[in-house]
């Protein structure tokens, strides 16, 4: 058995051993794989736990639902309303560790409601990679992460789900829609909605993986290297959609995609106060 299919076994191992686990489930590349493993292992003793957030597009919450219905999954969907939470919309640099405690906090009350102890979430093992604060307050709420414990990549995860046949092997990354407002930017319904339906229009037209970011009227547009040529050769109905947005500015990031690209600020803001340049 060569390695990733030991860190396969590893994985149904790791959730053989839960008994019975709540997936907390959005629909994106990781957390479709290991709901995916957790039922084939523990079948109708796993239920999927989806956040309805304003964080989070409608097409992740569609495409949520129709893989729960077709593959006769249990899914509990809550309403997460992180846009009442001051600390969360103040957006400081952790962010996301405010907005995991609030989710998983309401996670962990309707497993203890279904009499489920054990409670999963897709982190991989990339993730350590990045600032990522969220996974703090993972490890404070004691929640699992068995994709990371196997030691699976998100290379390995997509290689794998390829194989079970998933659809979702090829799935663009995705992150919350208020990863596209820098920190310190107070976050609206207003701009998320913002990033929705320009993202969205970007991905109709074809780009795979993209992300606008919001710096106050200017949309900065962050897609594959590659892509580059193709986004300019359409660069007039880019423009004439994202100012019906809302947008007065239309920019294209020459670094290109990258996630985590507004951490890049808090670095620079560390490095300086270490004297480093």
């Amino acid at each position: 058995m060569d390695n990733i299919h030991q860190k396969y076994q590893a994985l149904q191992m790791l959730l053989e051993s839960c008994q019975q686990v709540a997936v907390a489930f959005s629909g994106g590349v990781d957390s479709t794989f290991l709901l995916y493993a957790a039922h084939a292992v523990l079948g109708d003793r796993v239920i999927a736990v989806t956040a309805d957030s304003a964080f989070f597009p409608r097409r992740e919450q569609s495409e949520a639902y129709d893989f729960c219905r077709e593959h006769g999954i249990r899914q509990i969907t809550f309403q997460a309303d992180v846009l009442q939470d001051l600390n969360i919309i103040q957006n400081p640099p952790d962010r996301c560790y405010l907005c995991k405690r609030l989710i998983f906090g309401s996670i962990q009350k309707i497993a203890a409601e279904n009499g489920i102890t054990q409670i999963a979430e897709g982190s991989n093992l990339d993730d350590l990679g990045d600032y990522r604060p969220g996974m703090r307050a993972i490890a404070e709420l004691g929640i699992l992460s068995p994709l990371r414990d196997a030691e699976l990549t998100k290379q390995e995860i997509r290689q794998l789900s390829k194989e079970l046949g998933l659809q979702t092997w090829e799935k663009p990354s995705f992150a919350c829609l208020a990863s596209r407002i820098p920190y310190g930017d107070l976050i609206t319904d207003d701009k998320l909605r913002m990033a929705e339906r320009a993202e969205g229009f970007l991905l109709a037209a074809g780009f795979r993986q993209v992300r606008v970011r919001i710096h106050g009227e200017i949309a900065r547009i962050e897609v594959l290297p590659e892509d580059f040529e193709r986004l300019l050769s359409v660069r007039q109905q880019i423009v004439a959609e994202l100012k019906s947005i809302g947008f007065r500015y239309i920019s294209l990031d020459l670094t290109g995609y990258r996630t985590g690209s507004l951490n890049e600020a808090l670095n620079t803001v560390t490095n300086a106060g270490d004297g480093i340049k």
